[in-house]
């Protein structure tokens, strides 16, 4: 079975910055599980795996605009310190925004505080060692929802 739209896929992989330092890894842990096609993954893993199969093995370079973008200086923002509530801030502290969004510390100052809402991948090339270990048809619930319940298709 190929991996193509609305397919479950599970795979395990490494993900390695230019330098080949690793970022992320699913070694020793489950493999990641995912929807095809409904944008679970970013752009660039998408297409690089669509047609695989169970077993193979493949390196995909992956540009920022098929990963996580373009750093976007607008969205790098001053704000006054006060809006921490007198909370202790450092630079490299992360908080989620209220839509989810991730915001990252980057410089700390008497009065203001620079946050930046870019992925901390923006701007990277990303290059991922990937093992095809599973792909079946996905359930109607998984269909619906647009997410894989597990490996089983439990929620």
């Amino acid at each position: 079975m190929n991996i193509t739209k609305h397919k479950v896929a599970a795979i395990h992989y490494t993900l390695r910055d230019d330098a080949g330092n690793v970022l992320d890894s699913s070694e020793g842990r489950a493999p990641l599980y995912y929807l095809h096609g409904e944008n679970n993954l970013i752009p660039g893993m998408e297409e690089g795996l669509e047609g695989r199969v169970k077993g193979d093995k493949l390196s995909l370079d992956v540009p920022p605009e098929k990963g996580y973008g373009l750093r976007d200086p607008q969205l790098i923002e001053e704000v006054p310190r006060r809006a921490f509530g007198g909370q202790e801030v450092e630079v490299g502290m992360q908080f989620e925004a209220n839509d989810g969004q991730v915001i990252t510390i980057t410089s700390v100052g008497p009065e203001t505080v620079t946050v930046d809402a870019n992925h901390p991948l923006a701007d990277q090339n990303l290059h991922f060692d990937v093992e095809v270990v599973e792909v079946r048809n996905a359930t109607p619930d998984e269909l619906a929802h647009g997410h894989v319940h597990g490996p089983g298709g439990v929620h």
